[in-house]
């Protein structure tokens, strides 16, 4: 080897970016992209990135049915998974935390139906809805959420919340069920412009 190169480091894969994401087969992929280059990605074609987004380790997404769209600014946490079967959108300035789950398809547990995806689909009756999580939200480590929740613009899910439900904007939502336990700060938008203001 070399004496200029550097052995590779095993513990730290390091990570793709903008110029490299390009030439893999997503949809779209915007400007100041970093995609771990050890995360698990498959159906490239139906994930569209914007601006400024970084997804990190061991990330799981499953986008070989549904569409995953994310916004601006926006941090997908270590060993999260994303289920996209129903289709999964993040707003700007959103994000998950580490071990984050968001299913958009889940079986029925009811024991009338066989589950697991090695079954074929006549037989399987599977749960599919949209996820959304609105402009700045955050969703603490641990959390699962389930098909057709909507997170409400600017607010928080506490860390191993499990949302079954819709939430409302501008709440701290905690608990399995996750409930409103107070409102959110709206300073973040005033961070937000001062932001805007000095990068653009």
């Amino acid at each position: 080897m070399p004496h200029s190169e550097k052995a590779p480091n095993p513990f730290d894969p390091g990570y793709f970016e903008t110029v490299e994401l390009r030439k893999f087969g997503f949809k779209s992929v915007g400007e100041c992209v970093r995609i771990a280059k050890n995360c698990t990605i498959i159906g490239i074609e139906n994930i569209e990135i914007g601006r400024n987004v970084r997804i990190d380790g061991n990330v799981v997404i499953a986008a070989h049915s549904g569409l995953l769209t994310l916004g601006n600014y926006i941090h997908i946490g270590g060993s999260a998974y994303l289920g996209c079967v129903g289709g999964i959108t993040l707003g700007d300035f959103s994000g998950i935390s580490q071990g984050v789950r968001i299913y958009s398809g889940t079986d029925d547990y009811s024991g009338k139906s066989l589950t697991n995806p090695t079954i074929p689909r006549k037989y399987l009756k599977i749960n599919i809805g949209p996820v959304v999580l609105e402009k700045h939200v955050i969703v603490g480590s641990g959390s699962v959420v389930l098909p057709g929740v909507r997170v409400g613009e600017g607010s928080a899910v506490g860390a191993l919340s499990l949302v079954t439900k819709s939430l409302g904007e501008w709440g701290v939502y905690f608990g399995s069920p996750a409930k409103r336990i107070k409102s959110r700060s709206k300073d973040l938008l005033v961070l937000e412009e001062q932001m805007r203001k000095e990068n653009f």
